[in-house]
């Protein structure tokens, strides 16, 4: 703290704009699709409600239907049924996936 202002290592978070957006998790293992919900999204990432219990792999494609884009996507935290991402590029949706 300088001065009575709070200073930071890190740029501020970006607003993550609140959002109910079914999607779909695309992995390689065996092309499998899980679904999920985005909750909240921002340019560079998003939070995701994924099903308990259930192997989410560290790097996958999030097609998001509405959106008609797969969202090449790196998990970068873990709470129990949610899971933020961050993206690193774009898609099209893979012709093995039926959404």
């Amino acid at each position: 703290m300088v001065a009575g202002i709070e200073t930071r290592d890190e740029p501020p978070r970006e607003h993550r704009q609140r959002v109910l957006k079914g999607a779909s998790i695309l992995t390689s293992i065996n092309q499998s699709a899980i679904n999920c919900t985005v909750r909240n999204m921002h340019l560079h990432g998003a939070e995701l409600r994924v099903p308990l219990g259930v192997y989410i792999p560290a790097g996958f494609l999030l097609y998001v239907p509405v959106d008609g884009v797969a969202y090449r996507s790196e998990v970068r935290w873990r709470h129990g049924d949610r899971i933020g991402v961050r993206f690193s590029g774009t898609e099209p949706k893979p012709h093995w996936h039926y959404g």
